[in-house]
C-alpha cells in the first residue's frame, strides 16, 4: 500500500477570529520569526501593523475589517506552514480555498511569499475601494435547498463543503431576511464574519483594480501540486487571473477532496486559523476512506497540543525534495 500523501490546506474569510495563534506566537521561534517578517512587510506596503490588531482584542469580538483580516489569514497560515515544516512535516501537495489560494500557492511554489502578501493587501484594498456591503452564510442542509426561492431569488451559492453543508453570499440587505426564514424552518445556520459577498457577482467592481496590480506579479510553475477549490481539481498552469478567480467562483471543496481520495489515502492537515477544513473533509470523506484528518489552530487553545501531536507523528523526508 502507497502511503498517505501529506496535504495542507488552507482556509480562507470567515476562518478568522482575534488572537488566532496566539499561543504558537507566544511559545514558538518559527511561527513568531514569519509572522513578524510578515507584519513588518505588510507594514512597509500598506502602513499598517496587522499583528498589533489580531492580538488587540477578545477572541469573541467580530474580526471583520478586511484591511487586517485579509493579511492576517495569509499571515498565519504561511507562517503556521513554515512551523510545520521545520518540524519535518512535509506536504506532499496544497490545497486552497478562496483567500487560502494564496498561502497555498506560496507554500507549493507558483508565487513568492512577499508577492502574495502584497497581492493579498491588493485584493483586500480592492474591495474597500469598489464593493458593497454583503455578506455569507454558512447552511447546514443538503446543497439542494438552494434551489428554493427564499435563496435562489435573494443569494448566490458561494461554495459545497460537504453533502450537508454550504454557503451564500448575499446582499446586506438581504441576510436578515434570508436567517429568518432558515430560523422559522428550524436549519441550522452560521453568519460569517465578513463584511463582503464573496464567490458572488457583487465583487465584480474589484476585479479590475485586483487585475491591474497582478500583471506586475511573477507566477512560477510551482514545486508541488496546488490543489484549487475554484476548479474542485489539482491546478494545471496557474494563469494571471487565478487569484481572481480563487474569490469569485463557487467554492467546491468536495469535488476537491472526491478527487485526492480517487487517487488513494491522504494525510489531510488544517494549516488554517479554526480548523474548518479539517471538520469539512471528515464529513466529505467516503465510509471506507484511509485517509486521516487533522486540526491544528482552532479557538479553543489546544494549538501547542495539537502541533506536538502532528509532530510526533511526522514522516522525515529530505527538505530539498520541497524547495
Amino acid at each position: 500500500m502507497m502511503p498517505a500523501k501529506t496535504v495542507f490546506m488552507f482556509s480562507g474569510q470567515g476562518s478568522q477570529y482575534y488572537q488566532m495563534g496566539k499561543q504558537l506566537f507566544d511559545a514558538d521561534p518559527v511561527f513568531r520569526s514569519w509572522m513578524t517578517r510578515l507584519d513588518e512587510l505588510a507594514c512597509k506596503i500598506a502602513g499598517r501593523r496587522i499583528i498589533d490588531t489580531v492580538y488587540s482584542a477578545p477572541k469573541s469580538a467580530v474580526f471583520d475589517a478586511i484591511a487586517y483580516t485579509h493579511p492576517a489569514i495569509f499571515m498565519v497560515e504561511y507562517a503556521l506552514a513554515q512551523c510545520l515544516i521545520a518540524r519535518g512535516i512535509l506536504p506532499d501537495l496544497t490545497l486552497g480555498s478562496s483567500l487560502g489560494s494564496f498561502a497555498a500557492a506560496a507554500v507549493a511554489g507558483y508565487i513568492d511569499h512577499e508577492d502574495a502578501l502584497g497581492a493579498v493587501l491588493e485584493q483586500a484594498a480592492s474591495f474597500d475601494t469598489s464593493c458593497a456591503r454583503g455578506g455569507m452564510i454558512a447552511i447546514v442542509a443538503e446543497p439542494s435547498l438552494y434551489e428554493e426561492d427564499f435563496l435562489k431569488r435573494h443569494s448566490a451559492l458561494a461554495g459545497i463543503n460537504f453533502s450537508t453543508h454550504f454557503a451564500v453570499s448575499a446582499a446586506h440587505t438581504d441576510l436578515d431576511t434570508i436567517e429568518a426564514i432558515l430560523r422559522q424552518r428550524g436549519i441550522t445556520f452560521q453568519r460569517l464574519a465578513v463584511r463582503y459577498a464573496f464567490h458572488s457577482e457583487r465583487i465584480d467592481r474589484a476585479e479590475e483594480q485586483f487585475a491591474w496590480f497582478m500583471k506586475s506579479i511573477p507566477l512560477a510553475r510551482g514545486t508541488l501540486p496546488l490543489v484549487c477549490c475554484a476548479r474542485g481539481a489539482v491546478l494545471g498552469p496557474m494563469t494571471e487571473d487565478y487569484f481572481w478567480q480563487v474569490v469569485r467562483q463557487p467554492i467546491r471543496f468536495r469535488e476537491a477532496v472526491a478527487s485526492l481520495e480517487e487517487q488513494g489515502a491522504h494525510r489531510y492537515i488544517d494549516v488554517g486559523p479554526s480548523g474548518t477544513l479539517a471538520t469539512f473533509v471528515k464529513y466529505a470523506l467516503p465510509d471506507n476512506s484511509a485517509s486521516s484528518t487533522h486540526a491544528t489552530l482552532t479557538p479553543y487553545g489546544q494549538d501547542l497540543n495539537n502541533l506536538a501531536r502532528l509532530a510526533g507523528d511526522a514522516h522525515p523526508r529530505k527538505m530539498e525534495q520541497h524547495g
